[in-house]
C-alpha cells in the first residue's frame, strides 16, 4: 500500500478512482485489504468478490477471500480459494501452505502432504509449512518422518517454540523421554504454553527422576 498521505488518503484515492472508474478492480482490492485490516470481513469479502467477478487473475483477492472464509469456519470455501489462487500463480508457496493447512483440518492427510511439500519446495523458510507437514506425517502415524521434518524445520528456526513441543511429542511417543524433555523444557523456556497433560505425563522426566515411560496425549497443529 502507498503510505503517502496515511491510510485515510489512501482510501480517499481508492474511492476516487471508483467514482472515475466503477469497474478498477485494483481499487476494489485495495479497499478490501484496508476494510479487512479493520475486521470488516463482509464489506470486504464483497469487494474482493467484486474485484475478480469479471474474471481478473488477481490471486491475492483470491487469497484474501481464503482468510475470510477461515474467519468464518468454511473450510471448503478455504480450499476453493487458495486452490484458485495457485491455479493462477502457481509459484505463490503460501496459497499451498494454506491448502496444506486446510486439508489437515479437514483430516485429507495425503492431500495435505503433498500441498504442503510443493509449498516447501517453493519456498523453505515458511516454517507454518514445515510445521503442518509434520504434523500432517504425525496425523498418518509415521513418526519417523514426522521427527526428520520437525528437526529440519528446527535448523531453519532454532527458536520457534512450537516446533520444539511438537519434536518433545514426536520423542515421546517413541519413548526416547531424554530428548522429548529436553524440548519440551526448551519450548517452556521460549514461552510455550504445553498442553497439561503432556506437562504431567513429562514432569518426572523434567524433573531428572525417571529414564522412560510410556503414554499418549495430544498434539499441537499449527495456522495457516
Amino acid at each position: 500500500m502507498d503510505g503517502s498521505g496515511g491510510p485515510n488518503a489512501f482510501v480517499e484515492r481508492q474511492v476516487n478512482m471508483l467514482q472515475s472508474n466503477p469497474g478498477c478492480a485494483t481499487a476494489k482490492y485495495n479497499l478490501g485489504v484496508m476494510l479487512m485490516e479493520q475486521g470488516r470481513l463482509e464489506e470486504a469479502k464483497t469487494l474482493f468478490e467484486e474485484a475478480i467477478a469479471d474474471g481478473t487473475r488477481m490471486f491475492e483477492a483470491y487469497v484474501n477471500l481464503g482468510y475470510i472464509y477461515f474467519k468464518q469456519g468454511n473450510l471448503e470455501k478455504v480450499e476453493e480459494c487458495n486452490r484458485l489462487a495457485v491455479q493462477i500463480e502457481p509459484r505463490y508457496a503460501r496459497g499451498y501452505a494454506n491448502l496444506g493447512f486446510v486439508y489437515l483440518q479437514m483430516e485429507k492427510t495425503d492431500e495435505a502432504i503433498e500441498v504442503l511439500q510443493k509449498a516447501i519446495e517453493l519456498n523453505p523458510r515458511i516454517i507454518q509449512a514445515w510445521c503442518n507437514l509434520a504434523n500432517a506425517y504425525l496425523q498418518k502415524g509415521d513418526l519417523d518422518r514426522a521427527l526428520e521434518t520437525n528437526l529440519k524445520m528446527l535448523e531453519i528456526a532454532p527458536d520457534f517454540s512450537l516446533g520444539h513441543n511438537n519434536l518433545a511429542y514426536v520423542y515421546y511417543l517413541k519413548g526416547d523421554m531424554n530428548r522429548a524433555a529436553e524440548h519440551l523444557k526448551r519450548a517452556l523456556e521460549l514461552g510455550f504454553e504445553a498442553h497439561p497433560e503432556f506437562l504431567k505425563e513429562m514432569e518426572p522426566y523434567l524433573n531428572n527422576t525417571h529414564d522412560r515411560g510410556n503414554g499418549h496425549c495430544p498434539s499441537t497443529s499449527s495456522d495457516a
